[in-house]
C-alpha cells in the first residue's frame, strides 16, 4: 500500500467543526484501505488542518522530514478551505510527487450557516492556485466525494496506482543484456532521452555472459539453485539435462548482475547469439523474471520492457511483452497477440517448456530449447507501448484496455486472441506514428493509471485508446 501526506482544508469563517471531523473521516479511511498517513495533529495546528502560512510550513516540515516515504499527496476539503495555505505547503515541501484533490459534499439538509461546507466551490480555489503555482495534481471522477464512499475508494485505488508509476519510473535502472539483434531496427530507442527522464540503461556484453557461464561449474551453488527454480516453475519432461544446467548458469549470472548493478528489469537479445554460442534460449529465465515482477523483454526493447514495468506497477501483477501478431479472421475489433515466448507463467491456461520452432531451423533444435509454451487464458486486458522520439526528444506511447478471448486458435508459442473496441482506429494510431510491433499487456484494467501518471507528472505524450 502506499504512503500519503495528508493536507485538510479549513477556513475560518467555516464551521471548523467540519475540519475536525473531516480530518478523522480521511484518516480513518486511509487507514483502513491499508495506506500510511502522514498530516498535522490537533496539537500542532488547529484540528490538524492548514490554514495559515505557519500551518503550511509546519505540514511542509513534516512532509519534508519523510519526504523518501511519501508517494502522493491527498488534500481533502471538508469545507472551503485556504486555497493559499494547501498550494504554499506544497510549494515548501518540494516533494514532487502526485498529489488528489477531495472535496466533501454538502447535505441538501445541512445548508445553513452552521453546516454548509462550499467545498463544491473551495475545490475550484485550491485548482486555481495550483495551477498558479505550476504544482501537477489529480481530481476525484466525482467534483465532491465523501470519503467514505464507494467512490472515493476507487479513486484511492486509481490514485495509489497512479504515485506507484510515477515513483517506480523515476530513477529506474533498466538492464540492457546484449546488442539489439541486426534485423530489428524497429526497437531503437534513445538513452540520451531516457536518462533526460531519470531512467538510466545499463549495458553488458553477451561475450561477458558467455564467459561466466563458462567459468561457473556444474556444481556452483547459484546454478544448482537455479535449475530447481526452473524444475518447479515449468513442466520440463523432454528437455536435455545439458539444456537445463546452461539456462540456469544463464539465470545465475544474469541474478548476480543485476543484483551488483542494482538494475530492476531488463531486456535481453535473446537470438540469435545465444543459440549460436551457447546453445539454448533465455526465454523461461526471463519468464520466470516476468512472473516474479522483475520484468524481462526479448530482444532487447528497452522501451518495451518500461511499458511491461509500468503496467507491473499500476496492477501490482506480471505483465508480457507481445507482438501484435495477426489478424483472427474477419473480425476488425480482434487479432493474435504472440510471442515465441518468454511469457510470464501468469498469462498461461497451461504452459511447458518447449523447443524454438521460428529459428530452429536456422540454429538446429538442439539449440533451442527452453521457451515457456501454451494458449493465454482469457481475462481482462491492459496494453501499454513507449517509445523516444528523437525529432522532438520526448517519450510518447499509447495505452488502452481489451480482452483476451478464449476464440480457438491452433499455434506454436505462447499466443492469445485479443479484442479491443475500435482496434483498427488503434492500428492506424500505431502505423500513422512509427511505433514498434511490440506492445506491453497485462491482466488487469489499468490503463487510466498509466495515462495520468505519465502525461500529468511525468510529462510524456501519450493516447489514451477508447
Amino acid at each position: 500500500m502506499s504512503t500519503f501526506g495528508v493536507i485538510v482544508g479549513n477556513r475560518g469563517f467555516f464551521p471548523d467543526v467540519l475540519a475536525r471531523d473531516g480530518r478523522e473521516e480521511i484518516l480513518r479511511v486511509l487507514g483502513e484501505q491499508g495506506h500510511k498517513t502522514y498530516c498535522l495533529t490537533p496539537e500542532e495546528s488547529k484540528f490538524g488542518s492548514v490554514e495559515t502560512f505557519a500551518d503550511a510550513r509546519r505540514c511542509a516540515d513534516l512532509f519534508r522530514s519523510h519526504g523518501d516515504e511519501i508517494d502522493g499527496v491527498i488534500v481533502s476539503l471538508p469545507n472551503f478551505g485556504d486555497e493559499r495555505a494547501i498550494a504554499d505547503t506544497l510549494r515548501l515541501a518540494r516533494l514532487n510527487v502526485p498529489v488528489l484533490v477531495q472535496a466533501t459534499p454538502d447535505a441538501p439538509a445541512k445548508m445553513t450557516i452552521a453546516h454548509r461546507r462550499d467545498s463544491f466551490c473551495g475545490k475550484m480555489s485550491a485548482c486555481n492556485n495550483l495551477k498558479q503555482y505550476g504544482i501537477p495534481y489529480s481530481l476525484t471522477t466525482l467534483h465532491t466525494v465523501s470519503p467514505s464512499s464507494a467512490e472515493f475508494k476507487k479513486d484511492l485505488a486509481w490514485f495509489s496506482g497512479v504515485c506507484r508509476v510515477v515513483k517506480g519510473m523515476r530513477n529506474l535502472r533498466v538492464g540492457a543484456i546484449g546488442a539489439r539483434p541486426a534485423a530489428f531496427n524497429t526497437v531503437r530507442y534513445s538513452e540520451k532521452i531516457l536518462e533526460a527522464n531519470s531512467i538510466t540503461v545499463e549495458t553488458l556484453d553477451l561475450s561477458e555472459v558467455i564467459g561466466r557461464i563458462g567459468r561457473m561449474k556444474d556444481t556452483d551453488e547459484r546454478a544448482v539453485q537455479k535449475l530447481k527454480n526452473i524444475e518447479r516453475y515449468v513442466t520440463t519432461s523432454g528437455i536435455p539435462q545439458p539444456a537445463l544446467i546452461k539456462m540456469a548458469k544463464l539465470g545465475a549470472v544474469i541474478d548476480d548482475w543485476m543484483s551488483s548493478s542494482q538494475v530492476q528489469i531488463s531486456a535481453v537479445q535473446c537470438w540469435t547469439s545465444l543459440e549460436e554460442n551457447l546453445g539454448v534460449v533465455p526465454c523461461t529465465v526471463m519468464s520466470m523474471m516476468s512472473d516474479s515482477l522483475t520484468s524481462s523483454a526479448c530482444e532487447v526493447d528497452v522501451c518495451g520492457v518500461l511499458g511491461m514495468h509500468a503496467l507491473q506497477l499500476a496492477s501490482q501483477s506480471p505483465s508480457a511483452l507481445l507482438d501484435w501478431n495477426n489478424n483472427y479472421g474477419s473480425d476488425p475489433n480482434k487479432a493474435v497477440c504472440f510471442h515465441c515466448s518468454n511469457l510470464p507463467k501468469h498469462f498461461f491456461k497451461e504452459v511447458q517448456m518447449d523447443f524454438q520452432a521460428i529459428i530452429a531451423g536456422t540454429v538446429g533444435k538442439e539449440n533451442t530449447f527452453g521457451t515457456c509454451v501454451g494458449r493465454v487464458k482469457s481475462g481482462a486486458m491492459s496494453f501499454a507501448r513507449f517509445s523516444t522520439d528523437d525529432l522532438s526528444g520526448k517519450i510518447r506511447g499509447y495505452a488502452g484496455e481489451g480482452r483476451f478471448t478464449d476464440d480457438p486458435l491452433e499455434t506454436f508459442g505462447g499466443a492469445g486472441v485479443v479484442e479491443i473496441p475500435n482496434m483498427q482506429k488503434l492500428l492506424h494510431y500505431i502505423c500513422e506514428n512509427g511505433f514498434e510491433h511490440h506492445v506491453a499487456a497485462n491482466f488487469s484494467m489499468v490503463a487510466p493509471v498509466i495515462h495520468e501518471a505519465t502525461t500529468r507528472y511525468l510529462g510524456w505524450d501519450m493516447y489514451a485508446h477508447a
